[in-house]
């Protein structure tokens, strides 16, 4: 019986250092290609790291309603549905203000932190 609750507790007993490491290493590495895209998008950078100011910045960039998305997403049930919305609009504009089409929204939207270190460290321009 103390193997199965020793098997169990080895089992379930976290990340490793080295994945926490990477787990530290991609995160960083996403929050500098965010503030890559402010900047591409003639903000400043350290706006993408301070939270809600971040959400003003990037509504502002995309050229959506801060306060009525941020009411949108206070209320209860409403929140949900509108923030499947605010992710495909957001993520369609920003691929469109970087000179991209379909494919790369979906991308975008499902793989999210691999296209946004994409945006932040290649050479497209933001055009909006």
């Amino acid at each position: 019986m103390d193997d199965v609750f020793e098997l169990t507790n080895n089992w379930f007993s976290g990340l490793t250092a080295g994945e926490s490491t990477i787990g530290i290493i991609l995160i960083v590495l996403e929050i500098i290609a965010t503030w890559r895209i402010f900047e591409k998008a003639g903000e400043g950078g350290w706006k993408s790291i301070i939270p809600i100011y971040n959400l003003y910045t990037y509504c502002k960039i995309l050229g959506f309603n801060f306060w009525f998305t941020l009411l949108m997403l206070i209320i209860p049930v409403v929140d949900v549905f509108y923030a499947i919305y605010f992710t495909i609009e957001s993520n369609s504009r920003m691929s469109h203000a970087f000179g991209h089409g379909a494919g790369y929204t979906l991308g975008l939207i499902f793989l999210n932190p691999i296209f946004t270190m994409i945006l932040g460290f290649n050479d497209d321009e933001f055009n909006r």
